[in-house]
């Protein structure tokens, strides 16, 4: 048996009077606010989640406040880790009006990038300006009041004070507020901060010949429990030479450390008979063995001289020595030695060669970078050429070369160029700090300092007697 046909039960010309009548007592009684759909970056399909999220657009749209003395929800809380707002919010809004006025910009959207967009959803940003304060959309009820005339009218948006995860930035909206928004996430979240160098210099030196020399220093016997860097030393070359000298470099394991190996500085001159190798521990260790062996028929370099020190390096660069022109010919080998303010501070010997007669040539490899350019852009992404590690900017620093990023995936390595996409800026990346969660409200470190101050938890039990 069908409905009565004497009755409407709810007219398309009845349906369309309640809407305009809500959206006119929307518009009376409501306050306006943005609606910032969520973009999606970044989707993990194994998991299926989204790591990583933007809101670059905002619509403005009338919302009635359910909320009549005050903001819902638990309030203020102090928890272990500082202060924890939990603020709700209720908001009615037309379904009309955000059909006609908002999905249609949505629907535009590429869909793996927004999922829908015939309603408000679930994660999406509504800016509240009374408290001039960001809200996500935790659930959207489309079904109350229940069927009127035999439809909906309205969405009621229910509310959680928005806690930002690495979200992006980036609004196109003219309204100030909203705008000063972007600095916010520019503050907040998981920062990195990438030390860069600007300018880089090539480094040069050079050597001389000798002859009766330490060629180079092999290991017999790496010893044991070595604490601190031992000092070697060479038995004095006879009268008219040059005493050798060198660095020992040591290896550790399982907190057990040993001598890994012995490069020359300076590989002596005028020895006859191969001098004796002298290991003295800085602190504890023994047993280390080693012996020089010298060259006494041809010449090979002596200790190489820094021209200049360069400047952009992070990394030890390579330092290539020409090959020896006579005899039983065995090509020079060195290493050089980095310091922190990215010059060459030392080049050692490991193999001062064979069979030179005129000066070698010393060749040093370039900085990764000479000249760095350009400014990063905030959001842009930037990529280690090496890594291929990728980031979102948070702030560049031009003085400092000091960049900050979020949302890293993968780890930069030192020495690497990091390059910008939309800016195409380019510098040397020189270390890497570590990454800290930044929270305005996020209070741990302060409460634990406190609470060490207060209880000695390197006691068994802090509140008995076993």
């Amino acid at each position: 048996m069908t409905l009565n046909s004497f009755f409407l039960n709810g007219s398309p010309g009845e349906q369309r009077l309640i809407q305009s009548l809500i959206n006119e007592q929307l518009q009376m009684y409501g306050v306006e606010v943005l609606y910032l759909p969520r973009t999606f970056i970044k989707i993990d399909n194994i998991l299926r989640e989204v790591t990583t999220s933007k809101f670059d657009d905002s619509f403005s749209i009338e919302a009635y406040v359910n909320n009549y003395e005050g903001y819902s929800g638990s309030g203020d809380i102090l928890t272990k880790f500082g202060m924890s707002l939990r603020d709700e919010l209720s908001l009615v809004i037309s379904k009309e009006r955000f059909e006609d006025f908002i999905s249609p910009f949505l629907s535009d959207i590429d869909d793996s990038e927004i999922a829908v967009y015939l309603r408000p959803r679930e994660g999406d940003l509504i800016y509240f300006p009374l408290g001039g304060r960001l809200f996500e959309i935790k659930f959207v009820e489309h079904e109350q009041p229940f069927y009127q005339l035999g439809r909906t009218y309205v969405y009621e948006l229910k509310c959680e004070l928005f806690e930002y995860e690495d979200e992006v930035g980036g609004f196109s909206n003219n309204n100030t507020s909203i705008e000063n928004l972007d600095n916010t996430l520019q503050n907040q979240g998981y920062i990195t901060s990438l030390n860069l160098i600007g300018v880089g210099a090539t480094a040069t030196a050079t050597t001389q010949l000798v002859s009766g020399y330490v060629r180079r220093v092999v290991l017999t016997d790496d010893g044991y429990d070595y604490v601190g860097i031992p000092t070697v030393s060479f038995t004095p070359a006879p009268t008219g030479g040059t005493t050798a000298s060198g660095q020992v470099f040591t290896r550790c394991k399982g907190g057990v450390c040993s001598i890994k190996e012995i490069l020359l500085v300076n590989p002596g001159s005028g020895y006859t008979v191969a001098p004796t190798v002298t290991i003295f521990p800085n602190g504890s260790g023994s047993g280390v063995k080693a012996i020089a062996e010298i060259e006494t028929t041809y010449n090979g370099i002596g200790k190489l001289s820094i021209q200049n020190s360069g400047q952009g390096y992070v990394n030890s660069p390579s330092v290539v020595v020409t090959s020896p022109n006579v005899g039983s010919a065995i090509t020079a080998k060195t290493r050089s030695i980095v310091g922190t303010s990215g010059t060459i501070t030392k080049i050692l010997i490991e193999d001062a060669g064979i069979g030179y007669v005129g000066i070698p040539t010393i060749t040093i490899a370039n900085p990764p970078l000479i000249t760095g350019i350009g400014t990063y852009q905030f959001n842009e992404v930037v990529t280690g050429t090496v890594s291929g590690t990728t980031s979102r900017v948070k702030s560049w620093s031009e003085p400092n070369k000091i960049l900050q990023v979020g949302i890293i995936d993968g780890k930069f390595s030192p020495g690497e160029t990091i390059v910008g996409s939309a800016s195409s800026a380019i510098y040397t990346l020189k270390s890497v700090s570590e990454g800290d969660y930044v929270d305005k409200y996020q209070q741990n470190e302060e409460i634990e300092f406190e609470a060490d101050s207060i209880l000695d938890f390197s006691e068994e039990n802090l509140f008995g007697n076993y």
